[in-house]
């Protein structure tokens, strides 16, 4: 894929109220004003308010770097968003693309924006974050071939340019036409001709179809012939919508988590993982509800014999597939980050913070907090997702 500028509609002569430098007091104040105007995403993007905007608290200084026999261990954070204005303006009126959220605004990050870019970076260096894997969250599984192609044409292109010019700080899993397995099929080996791709993010399931479908099993083999990853990331379970309304947002707190466990456990399940043993899938949010409940799967089919297909017979119980899918950190506590290191190994843990969504402002703490040797949290900050995305 050739490097090219994608200059964004509607910045016009107002572009140059966005690039201002951070060194002093005076100037910060300017960097929060030219959050004050919004960009142009054609009115469908309820994160887009700059009264959302979130720095990091400790935004200006650098987490001193965690190091394993007297070797600094490179922090990548697999799981960062980001939007880009034009392909979200693509979205259509009344389409929510980005929640209305702390960091909404921070997902903005097109290559022609200097200052904010600058500003996602100074948020990683308080993380003790050293290069974050970006993706784009879909919101294009219910849109039309050529739409559909032009929006992951713009992610594309920004992921790359961004890669390119920060190659140190920034990886990418691609957006490809999930819905479209043959047009995915080539998006994907297209995308993996660049180095700067790892993988492509998909959602838990495509517009209401399970992974598990055979129409999507040519994607997952030409993934599993590159080496690409495929990043889960949940975006609730509407189904549940009349059940999640109240107080406490638990339409992301459950609807997520549930999400990506329905996904994982159709994987296994259908015998997806037999068919295609190597294909490598990394799961948002510690893999939702599934590990802390995977034994309960080894004893349905014995249970309840009807409920479960003769004709597919798994290589190995249920839970056991979990040692080869990699599941990231973002799971709030020691005790869980633990819990899930003894459930999957710490092999398949790799750190994830959901930025620029403060979910997990501090990464390294979280693992370096949890009864587990200095081997695992190496791996485990690092190690683990290099040799995973080939970094």
């Amino acid at each position: 894929m050739h490097k090219r500028r994608l200059f964004l509609k509607g910045l016009g002569a107002g572009a140059s109220s966005i690039f201002f430098c951070n060194c002093c007091y005076a100037q910060e104040i300017s960097i929060n004003r030219s959050l004050s105007t919004k960009w142009d995403t054609g009115g469908v993007d309820a994160g887009n308010d700059p009264t959302l905007s979130h720095r990091h608290p400790l935004a200006g200084t650098k987490r001193k770097p965690f190091k394993y026999q007297g070797n600094v261990v490179k922090v990548i954070d697999t799981h960062a968003h980001c939007f880009f204005p034009e392909a979200v303006a693509l979205a259509g009126k009344g389409f929510n693309v980005n929640a209305a959220v702390k960091g909404g605004p921070e997902h903005y990050i097109p290559i022609s924006a200097q200052e904010v870019i600058n500003r996602r970076i100074e948020n990683m260096d308080a993380k003790g974050v050293d290069m974050e894997v970006l993706s784009v969250n879909t919101f294009w599984y219910s849109k039309e071939l050529e739409l559909t192609k032009e929006i992951c044409r713009i992610n594309n292109t920004n992921l790359a340019d961004l890669c390119q010019a920060y190659p140190m700080r920034f990886a990418a899993f691609g957006s490809i036409a999930t819905q479209y397995p043959e047009l995915a099929v080539e998006q994907l080996t297209e995308l993996m001709k660049n180095p700067c791709f790892k993988g492509v993010a998909i959602q838990a399931n495509v517009a209401g179809v399970e992974h598990s479908d055979a129409k999507f099993h040519p994607i997952w083999a030409k993934a599993e012939e590159l080496g690409a990853v495929l990043f889960i990331h949940p975006q609730s379970t509407p189904q549940l919508a009349q059940r999640f309304k109240g107080n406490g947002w638990i339409s992301n707190v459950i609807g997520n988590p549930l999400d990506t466990t329905i996904a994982l456990q159709h994987l296994i399940y259908e015998g997806i993982l037999d068919k295609f043993p190597t294909l490598k899938i990394l799961a948002a949010h510690g893999g939702g509800f599934l590990p802390a409940n995977a034994p309960r799967m080894d004893h349905s089919c014995f249970v309840s014999p009807g409920s479960c297909n003769p004709n597919i017979v798994l290589k190995k119980t249920p839970s056991e597939y979990l040692k080869q899918i990699y599941f990231d950190s973002l799971v709030f506590t020691p005790e869980n980050l633990m819990h899930l290191v003894n459930q999957v190994g710490a092999s398949q843990v790799v750190v994830g913070t959901d930025s620029p969504i403060p979910w997990e402002e501090f990464p390294v703490d979280h693992v370096l907090k949890t009864s587990i040797t200095n081997a695992q949290r190496a791996a485990i900050l690092g190690f683990n997702a290099a040799k995973l995305l080939r970094i």
